[in-house]
């Protein structure tokens, strides 16, 4: 497992301050603080949890309930370059879990995690809604379709150059 090291800045936590003091004394403002956060720092650490809990009097349990029910929520950095592989029912009948395993492989992270250099990002979803090409993986927003584990590591080589 690959593991990531919080590096936020200063000003990105005077950044967070300011909002929870914005917010600290509305109702429901855990939902706003934890998006405003994502935003700021592009995924929540639990020392962003932590300094968010702290700042609106929230358990640190409540802060990592909610960000962790909510999809749209990420407790792992992403990459510069976004790899996502659709595990819906018409691509895993096509092998999509290979095509999954072979992108682990070479970039030797697991589903979930950031390369070290934060090049890359691997996350699975359900559905993209191009069932006719599966199995499917997208990087950057970019499908490619009808794919085989041999040409993975072509598709990521695209990528390794900038």
């Amino acid at each position: 497992m690959a593991q990531n090291v919080f590096e936020g800045t200063a000003e990105q936590l005077k950044e967070l301050k300011a909002c929870i003091l914005a917010h600290k004394d509305e109702a429901g403002a855990l939902m706003p603080v934890l998006h405003e956060a994502q935003n700021i720092y592009g995924y929540l650490p639990a020392e962003v949890q932590t300094v968010i809990a702290d700042g609106l009097n929230v358990p640190l349990a409540e802060v990592y309930g909610v960000a962790t029910f909510y999809s749209q929520f990420s407790l792992n950095p992403k990459g510069k370059h976004r790899v996502s592989v659709c595990l819906g029912t018409a691509c895993y009948v096509k092998g999509s879990d290979k095509i999954l395993a072979e992108i682990e492989k070479e970039l030797r992270i697991s589903c979930g995690e950031c390369t070290p250099d934060k090049k890359f990002s691997i996350d699975s979803c359900r559905c993209v809604g191009a069932c006719g090409l599966a199995p499917v993986m997208i990087v950057d927003g970019d499908v490619y379709g009808k794919l085989n584990p041999k040409e993975v590591a072509a598709i990521l080589d695209k990528y390794m150059k900038d």
